[in-house]
């Protein structure tokens, strides 16, 4: 049946298949068989969304914003409770103008990419940390932006540096982008990395893009009280080159809604460029990034999701939505379901944070003896199990992604862990 499927989609090799490409694989298999699967591939939010953004969304609806365009700068309640959220939960001070909603981290990485790859003729490279989200991999393929990777998982510490000033000193990396805690192997860089990374940025005059979609979700420390430390880890201290990607997709479990903000750093938001101002007639970073490039993009993120996510930064640095207590029942779900695959023979790929074993979060790379991604891939489809290759995430080990958001109750991680005695049995 899974040869049938592969052949129908048209897909040589199912170890490069994208995730939507995956996800629908595995539910033609589903259906055609009329067994349930695990589903491990999609990283979809798998508790409720946030009320306080729905009543907050419901009332603006009621109210008539449907009918009244968005300002592409933001909302300025949303601008204004963003600036506190970063400040509480982070500890970084940003101006709310540079503070500016997005169709979702995806627009504001897509749209960040873009614009560091006009600002001087000679930086025309995007570097990415891998490994990473693959869409933002395919992001600058389609918009014909040059890019380079390397796998992080012999690259911490003091590697880092080296590995980091072998691209930056050779003139074309325009900006680097990494996730942290990172998607897919939930590796959180450590404050030395994040200094060598700021360090170098400064130096060599690169633009950091951090993609924090999992904030304060490293639940080895409790990050959840606003405006007390311990705070999410950010480069932020170490450089003024950089621009945050803060999604409301998974910390508020509102996904549906395509919203996000872009935090520019003051610095970076006020800088002229004079590539710019020749090509848009506007030199600054940060107004070019709203009035052209986000602009004629999508011309404002959702008017109601605005109000929404205004009101749920707000709940959250006041201290009447605790987002991160929410979110540790994905630690719980990571720890139960890391147990059935160990049983099972399975290891952890990106096991270590330097000394330190990786947090129980959202994702978690394994990997089986010395199986081939796409042999390992065909194995778990053929037992009932959903998942993607860790070379699409550009990573160079082998192994696969597991996204906990889908393992709900008792009846998930049993089948989950018959359908891992099957593959056991399949392979030995």
């Amino acid at each position: 049946m899974l040869d049938d499927v592969l052949a129908e989609m048209g897909i040589e090799d199912v170890s490069r298949t994208t995730i939507r490409q995956c996800s629908m694989l595995g539910s033609t298999l589903e259906e055609r068989s009329g067994e349930k699967f695990s589903h491990l591939e999609f990283g979809v939010p798998g508790i409720p969304a946030c009320p306080v953004g729905i009543e907050a969304q419901k009332k603006a609806l009621d109210n008539g914003i449907p009918s009244i365009y968005p300002s592409v700068q933001g909302l300025p309640a949303l601008k204004k409770n963003a600036s506190r959220f970063v400040k509480a939960f982070i500890d970084v001070d940003i101006d709310p103008k540079g503070i500016v909603p997005t169709v979702g981290s995806m627009q504001g990485s897509m749209t960040s990419i873009l614009e560091c790859s006009q600002l001087d003729p000679k930086k025309d490279t995007i570097l990415y940390i891998c490994p990473g989200f693959s869409a933002h991999g395919r992001q600058p393929d389609i918009l014909g932006i040059k890019n380079v990777t390397f796998d992080i998982y012999e690259y911490r510490a003091e590697k880092l540096r080296e590995k980091l000033e072998s691209y930056f000193k050779e003139g074309n990396i325009a900006a680097i982008l990494y996730s942290n805690p990172n998607n897919p192997a939930w590796i959180c860089l450590t404050e030395e990395e994040l200094q060598i990374i700021g360090d170098l940025a400064s130096k060599y005059d690169v633009i950091v893009l951090e993609d924090m979609a999992y904030l304060c979700m490293d639940f080895r420390k409790d990050m959840s009280v606003p405006f007390q430390p311990p705070f999410q880890s950010t480069v932020a201290r170490y450089t003024d080159n950089y621009v945050m990607l803060i999604s409301g997709s998974k910390i508020f479990s509102y996904a549906g809604e395509r919203i996000a903000i872009v935090c520019i750093s003051d610095k970076l938001y006020h800088r002229e460029y004079p590539e710019l101002k020749k090509k848009w007639g506007i030199g600054k970073f940060g107004d070019n990034f709203i009035l052209n490039y986000l602009y004629v993009n999508t011309s404002g993120a959702s008017h109601s999701a605005q109000y929404a996510l205004s009101a749920m930064f707000e709940a959250a640095v006041d201290g009447r939505y605790n987002f991160v207590k929410e979110l540790r029942d994905y630690g719980f779900r990571a720890h139960r379901s890391r147990e059935i695959f160990d049983r099972n023979g399975f290891h952890l790929v990106y096991d270590k944070d330097m000394e330190q074993t990786i947090s129980d979060g959202f994702f978690y790379t394994v990997e089986y003896r010395d199986l081939s991604n796409r042999d390992l891939l065909e194995a778990l489809l053929r037992c009932g199990i959903i998942a993607i290759p860790l070379n699409t995430t550009g990573s160079g080990q082998c192994g696969i992604r597991v996204c906990v958001s889908r393992l709900l109750g008792d009846e998930d991680f049993e089948l989950l862990d018959r359908h891992l005695k099957l593959f056991v049995e399949l392979v030995n």
